[in-house]
């Protein structure tokens, strides 16, 4: 087999991929909304209802999910920056610059899942396991995404120099 068909091996597989992941960012972007209702609607119960604890109980249940859904959505964004990077080498050299907005716009997506996950640690219980993995894995996600961001920019940008 060629360079050339491999590299399109390479288009098609990252094509689906992309695909996939636009299906399920699309599915975190409603349950963070549904996760965030779910906080809203928990801070409104009467804070001396029956049973006793239920309010807090919601509360932190609800923030829990509100914590690891976007938490999930960083994920699978970072994932899609790994798309770019794979696809930033190869391809159309006239449209690399689609890739590098690809790459941005999926590490900015990071970047902001990542805050409405740290907004929401401190509703968690200081023991809870979930306020310390999410927090470790969303700094994690945050250092990982803005250097291979830089490293697909300046490949992008170097393939550019060369179409002129």
């Amino acid at each position: 087999r060629g360079q050339a068909e491999q590299e399109q091996d390479l288009i098609s597989e990252v094509s689906d991929a992309a695909t996939s992941r636009r299906r399920e960012l699309l599915d975190l972007a409603q349950a963070d909304a549904d996760a965030y209702a779910a906080v809203v609607a928990a801070r409104r119960l009467p804070r001396d209802g029956e049973p006793a604890g239920e309010r807090s109980q919601r509360i932190g249940a609800a923030t829990r999910q509100a914590t690891l859904v976007p938490l999930r959505t960083a994920e699978a964004a970072a994932a899609v920056l790994e798309l770019s990077a794979r696809i930033a080498p190869v391809g159309n050299r006239n449209a690399v610059s689609d890739v590098g907005v690809a790459a941005q716009l999926a590490s900015a997506s990071v970047r902001a899942a990542v805050l409405n996950v740290r907004i929401n640690l401190p509703g968690l219980p200081a023991d809870d396991g979930v306020r310390r993995d999410a927090a470790a894995r969303a700094e994690e996600l945050w250092g990982s995404v803005v250097r291979r961001e830089a490293d697909v920019v300046a490949l992008v940008t170097r393939r550019m120099a060369t179409t002129t």
